[in-house]
């Protein structure tokens, strides 16, 4: 990066913030070496873990506020009560010039809340979406919504492809990916009426995505598709289900070598293989929810993340700026609008900002 990475951050989001926050500053300064950060929040408690951090010597401005958002405030509230706190002054800095991006591991229906308030959704886009990372049998895959609008209509999930397959090719570096929707199965007369108006819209559209129709839910870790498109009731379901399928092997594995002393013995064997899939499985690699369809990139750490987590939430967000992923959203958008294919009228479909993945 030939240019300074400005990256704003909630000093007081998540379940061991601020250190948290700060540590992982300091992991991802290592490997963003041009990045500098603004960290809001108690100074008296952020100042002393910075200076224990000789990398962020030089490039932390820490701005204070005593206020924070409680992980159980309803968005409603935050936004009433919020207006100094630690997150909204994050926010704030993007919206004004001062950082490129900003990073909470805080309340997510009140960041979310926050965020379209402050930054407001670019053109052509009705609702923002929650889109994270998959681990596939292929590599990695994205899907959206995970939990911000709980009901979509037929343009909320085609918005969502065209976000989708932006983020794909931003974020996982995919020179052309392909997009499916999530079903109930693959045949065309199945699944809800939104669902199927919203496949057969883009099926016979001039939109320059590849996709490959419906998806079931098996298709997902099989890497059937790079962006996977559902609403968000279904989606926050499926995210949390495959973060406790995972949770649940890492047990079995556990507990099956502890079965007796030959089995201890094999692990000692295994040891290494065991350690790649841990790894493989950890949900901290993956960690970082974007909020898509915004006028500025906002990234979601989960709240119960370590640095190493909240280090790559903050790659997330760089990965993003650096590749002018806000700039390739209008442009697609702008076409989107342009396009004869796409006249849906506005839905108001959604959740009052009771966003809930990744939180």
């Amino acid at each position: 990066m030939a240019e300074k990475l400005r990256i704003s951050l909630d000093g007081m989001g998540g379940d061991d913030a601020p250190a948290m926050v700060v540590e992982g500053a300091a992991v991802a300064r290592e490997r963003l070496p041009n990045a500098c950060f603004i960290i809001f929040g108690d100074e008296a408690k952020l100042k002393p873990l910075v200076e224990r951090q000789s990398i962020l010597q030089g490039c932390v401005d820490i701005r204070h506020t005593d206020q924070a958002i409680s992980n159980d405030a309803k968005p409603s509230q935050a936004l009433r009560s919020g207006r100094k706190s630690s997150m909204r002054l994050a926010i704030d800095a993007v919206r004004e010039g001062e950082a490129d991006c900003v990073v909470s591991a805080g309340n997510t229906g009140a960041l979310m809340a926050m965020a379209m308030f402050g930054l407001r959704t670019l053109p052509g886009i009705d609702r923002p979406a929650i889109s994270s990372f998959f681990p596939t049998m292929r590599g990695e895959s994205c899907m959206l919504d995970l939990g911000a609008n709980v009901e979509c209509d037929a343009q909320n999930l085609i918005q969502f492809a065209v976000m989708g397959e932006v983020f794909a090719r931003t974020v996982l570096g995919i020179e052309k990916p392909t997009v499916g929707l999530l079903n109930i199965g693959v045949e065309d007369l199945k699944g809800k009426d939104e669902v199927r108006l919203a496949a057969n819209t883009i099926r016979n559209s001039t939109l320059p995505i590849e996709f490959k129709g419906f998806i079931e839910g098996d298709d997902i870790a099989r890497g059937a598709v790079d962006v996977i498109v559902t609403d968000g009731f279904t989606g926050n379901v499926a995210l949390k289900t495959a973060e406790g399928t995972s949770r649940l092997i890492s047990n079995f594995i556990r507990e099956t070598f502890q079965t007796s002393f030959l089995s201890k013995i094999g692990y000692l064997f295994a040891r290494g293989a065991i350690g790649k899939l841990r790894l493989r499985l950890d949900p901290n690699r993956y960690n970082g929810a974007v909020f898509l369809g915004l006028n500025g990139i906002v990234v979601k750490s989960h709240g119960g993340t370590n640095k190493i987590g909240f280090a790559n939430a903050i790659g997330v967000a760089a990965d993003m700026t650096v590749h002018g992923f806000i700039d390739k959203m209008r442009t697609d958008f702008a076409a989107l609008q342009d396009s004869s294919d796409f006249d849906g009228e506005p839905t108001t479909a959604h959740n009052d900002g009771e966003a809930e993945a990744a939180g």
